[in-house]
């Protein structure tokens, strides 16, 4: 039994600091994700939860760096009935969101690992039963585990944990994530992620006199009734799926994926930072006179009425496409944000606060 508490203790400690720090990583994509359970038990419980959704992003980073703090105080053995404690409820809190997100098919990615490792629903209620099970051992084993007797060494770690921890979390709002675990992270090509790695295939669900049955192929028995069709090999299918830029007079996808781009992303024109487009004007008319060829575009998922205000007021002279607001928040966690395109592979993105100059543009092609 002590060795079953001490790998449960070494696991649980290391299992949430490295959740807690993949969400600190990108805290604008843990505060989206806070937001998308906000809604939904705004629908199916009460809209109190809707009061919550202003701070969504402070609550990203505090609850990533409770985390963090947790796992490194239990791992330390500081306080440890009080940590195991806070763990508990944590946990219970979690399997709370992740069973009623798998049970009633409401948020089919819980976040718990951020972009870097996506799991569906079952998996993340399966892996937070796993976890509270394991803080029940701990519970019952504690006598194995020892607190530390340096406290106050402990104390002052615990302390600096909490400091580095917040310390990301802010930098990382105000830059973009140190990791990117995105698609559209530097290095990727968007048109080839809009592609199948491999040829999709799939199984097809029939019925006949109340019996369900799979085939490989169609049957050619008409008897048989069609129900649905599921991919045997969803991972060989395109990694983007809907990225797509357009304005009035059509579709222009590929043309951004044509040549180098500027693009700057706006994705709510009535919350963008207007002061720092001080900074981005005078980039797009470098670029547009760079021996480089690069053509500055905007792309916005503002209504055209609310764009037209906003590029007046910030002087925003270049041509600009609609996208779909969400892909453009996947695509850049800042409003607005720079983005550079090389015949559709993403060269450089830069937060508004990291603007670059034209010779730092010019480098990366």
């Amino acid at each position: 039994m002590k060795v079953i508490s001490k790998l449960s203790w070494l696991f649980v400690g290391g299992l949430f600091i490295f959740s807690g720090l993949i969400k600190i990583n990108d805290p604008v994509g843990t505060a989206i994700k806070l937001e998308e359970y906000f809604e939904v038990f705004a629908t199916d419980f009460s809209s109190v939860f809707l009061i919550f959704k202003p701070y969504a992003l402070y609550l990203s980073i505090l609850l990533s760096a409770l985390e963090i703090i947790l796992g490194v105080a239990l791992l330390l053995r500081w306080r440890l009935r009080q940590i195991l404690a806070s763990l508990l409820v944590l946990m219970v809190f979690f399997t709370f969101l992740t069973f009623y997100s798998a049970y009633f098919n409401k948020v089919t990615d819980c976040g718990c690992f951020g972009d870097a490792i996506k799991l569906t629903p079952w998996q993340s209620f399966s892996k937070d039963m796993v976890l509270l099970l394991l803080i029940f051992i701990l519970l019952a084993t504690r006598r194995y585990l020892p607190e530390t007797r340096t406290a106050k060494v402990a104390s002052v770690l615990v302390a600096i944990t909490a400091v580095i921890s917040f310390g990301i979390g802010i930098y990382a709002y105000n830059h973009e994530p140190f990791v990117d675990f995105r698609a559209y992270k530097v290095g990727n090509n968007i048109p080839t992620l809009m592609k199948p790695s491999a040829p999709l295939r799939y199984k097809y669900i029939m019925a006949k006199n109340g019996e369900e049955k799979e085939f490989t192929d169609y049957p050619t028995d008409s008897t048989w009734k069609f129900k649905k069709m599921v991919p045997l090999n969803p991972q060989d299918g395109p990694k983007i799926t809907d990225f797509n830029v357009w304005n009035d007079t059509g579709d222009f996808t590929q043309e951004v994926f044509t040549g180098n781009k500027l693009i700057i992303l706006v994705q709510d024109a009535s919350k963008a930072d207007q002061k720092v487009f001080t900074q981005i004007n005078p980039l797009i008319a470098a670029a547009e006179k760079s021996s480089k060829n690069i053509k500055p575009v905007v792309i916005t998922a503002s209504s055209s009425q609310d764009y037209d205000v906003f590029r007046h007021e910030t002087n925003l002279s270049a041509p600009y496409y609609f996208g779909d607001a969400t892909v453009l928040k996947t695509m850049m966690r800042s409003n607005p944000g720079i983005m550079l395109l090389k015949n559709g592979q993403v060269v450089g993105k830069w937060h508004y606060n990291d603007t670059p100059d034209i010779q730092t543009i010019e480098q990366q092609l």
